[in-house]
Parts: structure tokens; C-alpha cells; sequence
């Protein structure tokens, strides 16, 4: 039987059978399809999200190999990292996944099949449908729950192993003044990080002329509790001028400490970087914009961030609508196409969306119109290639009905009039 009979001759027995048929048929093809966009999406996601992360693995891999910081603090790190990287590898994920099953059923024709059986794109659209809104609740918790608070942890395990480990910011050959009062530098650094050598140290904090201290070894040792971090130097000499009495003393030494003041610079590091506007949610967002005397750099950085965070979700609906036809239309497509395809969209999805965020950073246009710009136009896109693609129908008629509507305008404005 026909899908189209929906109101066959008969007795209500008949037709009420007819009904439960074509119910389950809809169900199996709905399974069906969720399937075949189910499965490629997960291989995605877990591929991009495992891209991304790469780069940040190596410098924990540095961090647990070479800096002594434990396993478990590196796991802790990759965790508060993930949720920063699943915000946009869902939306990709879906898109590609749409692109490669739709251009599957289509290569073997069952997508034909389907609708010459009287199931219209419409209906086809069903699962795309239930897949974009998972993608959309997924997508909406982690950018507005999950990243705020996936930021904050980033920066407190960060600021802990800094405790715990005062020498894995001190990198070899550069001048270091992160702690107050001390400019450090350090010669050769062993891979293991456990002493520096060739050390000279820059130490202003008793006088306005410093003194110079150099020593051929020197050891970090951290107390995490009280906050202390003691230089421990060895076999060297201190070298102090006085300008006032020009004078110059040395003083040679076997083993000299030097207490540096962590905390004082770990606070002050909190309180300049204390909730960046990524790291807040949408109420803080809120609430920090309301606040009086905000300068227009400061309120904008927040209010494109607060756009950002609905606007990130809402691209899964602009990449369901705009995959479905693209996906159907791709007869004879092979996977790799669908996945250089969507990368090719996501690309040019992002390219609108960081020059939106640069015209609102200008100034040139308001932040409503630069952070849902790229939104607007995909959307727009993708409902165009939808309708045609539902009337079988050329993509040349989209283009053909555009340039009709541009001349149109243009000759409003050069004529005044219609």
C-alpha cells in the first residue's frame, strides 16, 4: 500500500490498520535515519574533540614528565578543558554527521525511494529535527553551565600546582619577575627541573639599588601550606653598589637563601585575572553590565560574550536546516566528501562570526547584529535550499530569485521608488 492512501476505502477496522501501518513505518524509518546520523556524529565528536585536545596534551604530558605534576592533576586538567572544546565540536559533529548519512542514503537512492513512496522531505526532516535539539540542549548546558565553570577550575588546579610547584614557570635563558621584588634568570634548566644553573638574581626589595647575586646553583623549595618559596643558592657571591657613598661590597657564599613572595604575586595574578568574562555565566554576565561606570571595551567584551553563549547553541538548528539539503543533493557522495564538505561550512561559519566580533569591537555595528550575523545569513541560506530542495527544484532558481530581488533594490534606491 501506498503511503499517500491515507484515508483508504474500507471499513474503520481497515483503516484504522492502515493508520498503525504507516505509524510504524515512520517510526522505523525515523530509527532508522537517527541512526545514520547517530553513529558518524559520535566518530566525529570524538575525533575533533580528540584534535583540539592534542595540543593541550602535550604540555600536560611536559607537566607530568618533565615538571613532576601528578597524573591525577593532569586528568583533573584535561576534564576542566573538555567542556571549552565540546562547544563547538558539537555543533560540527552534527553537521558532518547529517551531511555524511543524508549523502549515504542518497548515493544508494533510498532517499528517492522514500519520497517516490510519498514520504516528503518534510517528514525526512523529523529525525534531523530530534537530532539538532539534543544537539541544542547539549551545546546550551555546556556553554552556559559547563564552560564558565570549566574555565574557573582551569585557572584554580593551575593556581594550586603553582603552589605546589614554584619551578615550572621558570624557564631557562629568560628573565623571570613573577616574584615580587626578584628578577630571576637561570642559565641551563635540567629536564627534570630539580636545580637551575648559571643563576643571576636581581633582588630591589630592601633598597632602591639592588643587588646582583650570582650563584653557580640554585634550588626552588616550596612550602604549599604557608605560602613561602625559598630560593636556596650555592657557591656564589652577592655584589651591592651604593650610589650615595660609592661604595661597592661583595660577599662570597657557600649556600644563601632568599624567601620569595608567592603569595602576595599569586594574589595579585587572581585578582587581575579574578572571573574573565569566558569564565562567567549568563547572570554574572548580566549583572556586570548593569554595573555603573562600566567603560564601553569592558561592556562589549561582555556583551559579545553573553550573545555567545545562546548564539553557540543556536547554530545546531542553522546547521540541521542547511545540512539536510546539501546532504540530500550530494547523490553519489563518499564519506570523506561529507566531511570536507562540513569542515569547508564550518570554516566559512566561523570566518562570518569572528568579522561580526570585529565590526562590534569597532564600533561599525551593534553587538545584536555582529554576534548573530552568521546565524542570519546560514539560516537564511539553509531555509532557501531547504524549500527548493522539498520542490525539487535548481539551486540556480535561489540564486536567480536573489540577483532579482538585489537588482530590485538597488534600482529602489538609484530611482527612489519602486
Amino acid at each position: 500500500m501506498m503511503v499517500t492512501d491515507r484515508y483508504p476505502v474500507g471499513s474503520p477496522a481497515d483503516q484504522l490498520r492502515c493508520r498503525i501501518r504507516e505509524q510504524t513505518m515512520y517510526r522505523i524509518i525515523d530509527r532508522y535515519l537517527l541512526r545514520e546520523i547517530a553513529t558518524p556524529s559520535i566518530m566525529v565528536l570524538f575525533v575533533l574533540t580528540f584534535v583540539l585536545l592534542m595540543g593541550k596534551i602535550l604540555q600536560l604530558m611536559d607537566l607530568m614528565v618533565n615538571k613532576g605534576v601528578s597524573l591525577f592533576n593532569v586528568a583533573l586538567l584535561i576534564l576542566s578543558l573538555l567542556p571549552s572544546f565540546l562547544v563547538f565540536t558539537i555543533p560540527i559533529s552534527l553537521l558532518i554527521a547529517i551531511l555524511i548519512g543524508l549523502g549515504r542514503l542518497s548515493g544508494d537512492n533510498e532517499t528517492i525511494i522514500l519520497r517516490t513512496s510519498g514520504v516528503s522531505l518534510y517528514r525526512l526532516s523529523f529525525p534531523v529535527a530530534v537530532a539538532s535539539v539534543i544537539a541544542f540542549f547539549l551545546t546550551a548546558i555546556t556553554s552556559l553551565f559547563l564552560v564558565p565553570q570549566g574555565n574557573q577550575a582551569t585557572k584554580n588546579i593551575l593556581f594550586n600546582i603553582a603552589k605546589q610547584k614554584a619551578s615550572i614557570g621558570i624557564k631557562e635563558k629568560v628573565f623571570n619577575d613573577d616574584f615580587n621584588g626578584i628578577l630571576l634568570y637561570a642559565e641551563n634548566i635540567p629536564i627534570h627541573g630539580n636545580f637551575m644553573e648559571g643563576v643571576i638574581v636581581s633582588d630591589n626589595r630592601i633598597t632602591s639599588d639592588p643587588s646582583t647575586i650570582i650563584a653557580k646553583r640554585a634550588y626552588l623549595i616550596s612550602d604549599p601550606r604557608s605560602m613561602v618559596v625559598t630560593l636556596r643558592l650555592e657557591n656564589g657571591s652577592t655584589h651591592t653598589v651604593d650610589m650615595n657613598h660609592r661604595s661597592y661590597r661583595k660577599m662570597d657564599f657557600t649556600s644563601y637563601d632568599i624567601n620569595l613572595d608567592i603569595e602576595s604575586t599569586l594574589a595579585r595574578e587572581r585578582k587581575a585575572k579574578d572571573k574573565q568574562s569566558r569564565e562567567m555565566t549568563v547572570k554574572e554576565l548580566m549583572d556586570n553590565l548593569s554595573r555603573p561606570g562600566l567603560g564601553r571595551e569592558a561592556s562589549t567584551t561582555l556583551a559579545i560574550e553573553l550573545n555567545k553563549k545562546i548564539t553557540i547553541p543556536f547554530s545546531c538548528f542553522v546547521f540541521g536546516i542547511l545540512g539536510i539539503p546539501i546532504g540530500i543533493r550530494a547523490h553519489r557522495a563518499v564519506k570523506s566528501r561529507g566531511f570536507t564538505l562540513g569542515l569547508l561550512i564550518v570554516l566559512l561559519y566561523y570566518v562570518f562570526q569572528l568579522c561580526g566580533d570585529a565590526l562590534v569591537e569597532t564600533g561599525r555595528i551593534s553587538v545584536l547584529a555582529g554576534t548573530w550575523a552568521a546565524n542570519a545569513i546560514f539560516g537564511i541560506l539553509g531555509l532557501g535550499l531547504y524549500f527548493l530542495t522539498a520542490k525539487e527544484r535548481s539551486y540556480r532558481d535561489l540564486f536567480s530569485g536573489g540577483l532579482r530581488w538585489l537588482k530590485k533594490i538597488f534600482r529602489i534606491f538609484r530611482e527612489g521608488r519602486p
